[in-house]
């Protein structure tokens, strides 16, 4: 009865999409873990077809996680995006599944912020349309419209990790800072925040955008945030490509309005290198256009392959849910010579007391708990004696409001 009775690891199945480094499968393997690789990303059949067994999803931001895909996968425990945003996972529909969801906020910042710096210098010195020339074989030596970003000022809409973090490389530049939240937001070094969004595009030189991928923010940048702009200015989009109307940035390009554009992100992307790409922006002048490369650097995707595995080894191993998108965040220490217990429920009324009465029925001793609750969900992590009858947590199991139930040795 004091046996080891956590599912055996090598029994779990792990599927990672996307080319997920290499660091990230040396790290699940070494811990025991099954993990199958694929390149590319796999639409919502294949998908579906796919998960049917796995235990762990592992994508990246173009696999579509959705409540369809969801509701197919009969044994997933855990998704773990290995990049910044999760707007490509129904978070709710995962919640109600007990589908604990995590991402790499931060390990791909540095890349994103160096991208936005060599894009901005890059648009004001008029490199890429000049070296464009010279490969057609044309010597255009002029210094007009070529510009020093030093004494511009930079308008940053969001000011989270990578905003916050341009902020400050951008005043050592030289630069002035404004930028535009919708959270309140502690502004570094000399940055000052714009009270809103026009008064910001109304003095920015460069406006660039590193808002999150939530619906809200569909196309808040279109023709009449354009028009608010100073004549010439130039903006950058690394965030998420729906957060801007396409077609008025490219007519606001072909106008004249805006003087240039870098684009790392698009609303439609191919789902893999091999699929064609078209947009509205192609081939227009003074346009830097990237394949959503802002964190494809080879550091920041080895610390995102860490980290997403380190916090999914956290989950899987002791219940630890820091980080976590959808669930309460429970941080958890290694369980010792106890079974943990990890039960998911909807947030309804006396839950805990019930969980506990059938505890208590069962005669199992508590050892520790702990309890972590948000607007639909509760997280219960209990400790107990290993000696027990492992057939007395049947009821813990049916519950009312019980989404999952897992124990630990």
């Amino acid at each position: 009865m004091a046996g080891r009775w956590s599912y055996p690891r090598n029994r779990i199945r792990m599927l990672l999409l996307e080319n997920v480094h290499p660091a990230a499968v040396e790290r699940l393997e070494e811990a025991g873990y099954t993990v199958e690789t694929m390149k590319g990303a796999l639409d919502e059949d294949d998908l579906i077809e796919a998960i049917k067994g796995v235990h762990v999803l592992g994508i990246r931001s173009k696999t579509n996680v959705s409540r369809k895909v969801l509701d197919a996968a009969d044994r997933l425990m855990a998704v773990a995006a290995f990049c910044i945003g999760t707007n490509q996972i129904d978070l709710d529909a995962a919640a109600d599944k007990g589908v604990a969801v995590f991402n790499a906020p931060y390990s791909n910042t540095r890349s994103v912020v160096e991208l936005a710096i060599g894009m901005m210098i890059v648009l004001m010195r008029d490199v890429a349309d000049k070296s464009r020339e010279m490969h057609k074989g044309k010597w255009n030596k002029s210094a007009t419209g070529s510009r020093e970003v030093r004494g511009k000022t930079l308008g940053i809409v969001g000011y989270g990790a990578i905003g916050s973090q341009l902020s400050v490389l951008a005043e050592n530049l030289g630069m002035r800072v404004l930028f535009y939240d919708l959270s309140e937001r502690l502004a570094l070094g000399n940055a000052r925040r714009m009270r809103s969004l026009d008064a910001l595009l109304a003095e920015a030189d460069v406006v660039t955008m590193h808002v999150d991928g939530r619906k809200d923010n569909t196309a808040i940048i279109g023709a009449d945030q354009f028009a608010k702009m100073k004549p010439g200015a130039l903006f950058l989009n690394l965030s998420r490509g729906h957060v801007v109307d396409v077609d008025a940035m490219a007519e606001a390009l072909k106008s004249g309005r805006l003087g240039g554009a870098a684009v790392d992100v698009f609303p439609e992307e191919p789902r893999t290198n091999a699929d064609p790409f078209d947009s509205p922006l192609v081939g227009l002048d003074k346009t830097i256009l990237t394949p959503h490369i802002g964190g494809s650097t080879e550091e920041a995707q080895e610390a995102i392959a860490e980290f997403a595995a380190e916090r999914l080894l956290g989950y899987l191993n002791r219940g630890d849910t820091t980080f976590c998108v959808n669930l309460p965040n429970v941080q958890l220490a290694e369980v010792t010579r106890a079974h943990r217990l990890l039960h998911i429920h909807r947030n309804q009324p006396g839950v805990l007391a019930e969980l506990n009465r059938a505890l208590s029925d069962a005669g199992l001793n508590i050892l520790g708990q702990h309890l972590k609750t948000d607007e639909r969900t509760g997280y219960v992590i209990t400790d107990v004696d290993r000696d027990y009858d492992r057939e007395a947590l049947t009821a813990l199991k049916q519950l009312p409001g019980t989404i999952r139930f897992r124990r630990l040795h």
